[in-house]
């Protein structure tokens, strides 16, 4: 397994500077996620020879914008802007072998769904949900990419809250250049045993983002790393572990300390 980290995490001024940081921390690649407004294609170049000169390798790409997270939605012309958006995600993950991910919908619920955890999509929702997965990873097709379904909490997502739901869904999708991103934070809330919905899910995992129970960096709250990297290693998963959580503090000193944390746990 190799250990990477959110840009968003680190200082600097560009993604060359951030990548260059990480090398020097001890990382093996870096998750992109960048403004939909600001896309451009210098920064596009950037991203293409990002790993040729810096050693980086960028494992994940999304764009961020007010339009995401509405694959589903209601508002038919939300909906198209939303998906237009995520397909050229998908395609810029092509181009570097990336992966990228998706929901049936993301956003604070309201009301909050305290008491009723793990609703299903009717028939309809999720005929409508597999087809759009679909179209939206058509740009995948040929390449090493992937369009992963990521297992979001209940709080912010209204369906497939739970590794196993994703699973289920991956099964009946059916195609190349899918999978799941298992979120140890979203895991966290949602999972009643991670280490039993991690051997559930087996080989569908094609990327995991890392962050303790609080959202703060592996180690600082309560999630039992070593059992979770062992079962991951039981089923097999050789890719990436992305950090997506707080920095605690000041990077240049928790980012190396957190990479030597993983390091050590990994190689036992």
């Amino acid at each position: 397994m190799k250990i990477s980290c959110t840009n968003l995490m680190l200082p600097g001024n560009n993604l060359t500077e951030q990548a260059a940081q990480l090398y020097k921390y001890g990382y093996d690649g870096v998750a992109i996620f960048v403004s939909y407004s600001e896309w451009n294609e210098e920064l596009h170049q950037e991203i293409l020879t990002l790993h040729e000169r810096t050693g980086i390798i960028p494992c994940e790409f999304a764009f961020g914008d007010k339009i995401y997270g509405h694959l589903m939605d209601d508002n038919l012309e939300l909906r198209k802007k939303s998906r237009e958006m995520y397909k050229l995600a998908a395609e810029i993950s092509g181009e570097i072998g990336a992966v990228t991910e998706l929901e049936f919908a993301y956003g604070a619920q309201d009301p909050l769904p305290l008491f009723h955890p793990y609703p299903k999509m009717t028939q309809t929702e999720e005929q409508g949900f597999l087809e759009m997965y679909k179209a939206v990873a058509k740009p995948l097709k040929g390449t090493k990419g992937r369009m992963l379904l990521e297992g979001i909490n209940r709080y912010e997502s209204p369906y497939l809250n739970s590794i196993k739901d994703c699973k289920d869904v991956i099964d009946k999708l059916n195609i190349d250049n899918s999978g799941i991103l298992a979120d140890f934070f979203h895991m966290s809330i949602e999972e009643a045993d991670m280490v039993e919905s991690i051997r559930y899910a087996e080989d569908s995992i094609k990327h995991v983002h890392l962050g303790d129970n609080n959202r703060l960096l592996p180690g600082y709250g309560a999630i039992d790393w070593k059992a979770c990297f062992d079962a991951l290693k039981e089923v097999g998963y050789n890719g990436f572990l992305n950090l997506e959580c707080s920095t605690c503090g000041d990077p240049s000193k928790t980012l190396p300390e957190t990479a030597e944390f993983l390091k050590k746990i990994i190689n036992r």
